[in-house]
């Protein structure tokens, strides 16, 4: 008895050492998964303050030069006005110095300085403060690149290059690492769905091509449902927005298009549309990678099938009013039975169904053959074929 117990205890902590080392893998691949996006999080902010401090100062002055273009042009157009004594040509010289007053606020308001009659110069709003330096880091890292924020020093050009280089494999590797995180709970939620209702039909049901694009289609789905929540919220962030704006710009944005022309203006949530963008990108590619393969299987399916059955096909037309070469078409007809009847691999009973079924379909297209080739010489064969696919 005491062996017995002996035995027992040593097999259930035998157990509860696997069970902690099962945990203990599990927290490491969370943690590393964390690790990229932290890491990933921490170099766009730090990229954003190097930014800030190399574009900040020449925003500065350039502000200030257009101020003082501005206000020097004000001062010159209303002395020409007051001070000048040249009646005849007086007109002349007014559109001039307008033209030239006109030029300069243009420079002026480009720049992003706005001016008021009663105010004077208004505070312009910063495009480089904090928030604005890193949200245009995460664009750059993205690929996205709206436009509407650019540097123009040459430390700055410079810095943008080796800030790309080097962050755009990172956040190739986090988008990709979500994705296979999206992607893996996309195929453990499919494994414990229930079956296609009955509406879809038994065939589709029984069909797993018909099963993966319906889970294609869903997850598709849950992209529009994820970019109508992005929209929604930026009508909540965004005074001038519509949803329809918003969603526009959450689907240009996730695809990476990034026009430009509308770009969120409050700096305040740049921080959170920062995140659900690195979120969506990696939601958004690995949604696409899955249609895109459902598109790829399906084209290599019909490429498959219709190089034989085509030619076949062919040769049965072009010899319908005459001799039909009957050993020709029944090894057209085999070739189009081993493209189309293959079954899938798979194991146990599905294999032993397949099988059958392929056994089923050989015996029947050996009797359309016997059939063609017991026909009358006088009697022109009438050949109806029937192509049934199954998957199964």
């Amino acid at each position: 008895m005491g062996s017995a117990k002996h035995i027992t205890f040593e097999n259930e902590s035998l157990l509860g050492s696997v069970k902690r080392g099962w945990h203990t893998v599990q927290l490491r691949g969370a943690l590393g998964h964390f690790g990229l996006l932290v890491a990933l999080m921490i170099y766009t902010a730090g990229g954003g303050l190097v930014f800030r401090a190399l574009e900040y100062p020449a925003e500065v002055a350039r502000l200030a030069y257009h101020r003082d273009s501005v206000i020097n042009q004000r001062e010159q157009f209303i002395y020409t006005i007051t001070n000048n004594s040249d009646i005849i040509n007086l007109g002349t010289i007014l559109k001039q110095q307008l033209e030239l007053y006109e030029e300069v606020v243009e420079q002026a308001a480009h720049s992003g300085i706005l001016i008021s009659a009663e105010k004077g110069f208004p505070p312009a709003e910063e495009k480089w403060s904090t928030l604005q330096a890193v949200f245009f880091s995460s664009t750059v890292l993205t690929t996205i690149g709206y436009g509407n924020i650019v540097p123009i020093t040459f430390w700055g050009r410079t810095f943008c290059i080796l800030f790309a280089l080097i962050g755009i494999p990172l956040t190739l590797t986090v988008i990709a690492d979500w994705g296979k995180l999206f992607a893996t709970a996309v195929s453990i939620m499919a494994k414990h769905m229930p079956d296609i209702p009955f509406f879809c039909g038994t065939s589709s049901n029984r069909n797993n091509s018909g099963r993966r694009w319906l889970y294609a289609l869903a997850a598709v789905g849950f992209l529009f449902l994820y970019l109508a929540a992005g929209a929604g919220l930026f009508v909540l962030w965004e005074e001038d927005w519509t949803f329809g704006d918003g969603f526009y710009f959450c689907f240009v944005t996730m695809t990476t298009i990034g026009f430009g022309d509308l770009v969120p203006k409050r700096p305040n949530y740049m921080l959170l549309c920062t995140m659900y963008i690195l979120v969506g990108l990696a939601l958004t590619s690995t949604i696409i990678e899955l249609v895109r393969r459902q598109y790829a299987q399906s084209w290599r399916r019909l490429q498959a099938m219709s190089g034989p059955l085509a030619e076949a096909m062919r040769r049965l037309g072009e010899n319908a009013g005459g001799s039909l070469d009957m050993a020709a078409l029944q090894q057209d007809l085999r070739k189009v039975l081993t493209v189309v009847s293959m079954p899938r691999l798979g194991s146990g009973k599905a294999t032993d169904i397949a099988a059958q079924r392929r056994l089923e379909w050989e015996a029947a297209m050996e009797a359309v053959l016997r059939d063609l080739t017991s026909s009358p010489d006088h009697k022109p064969p009438i050949v109806q074929i029937v192509i049934y696919e199954t998957s199964v």
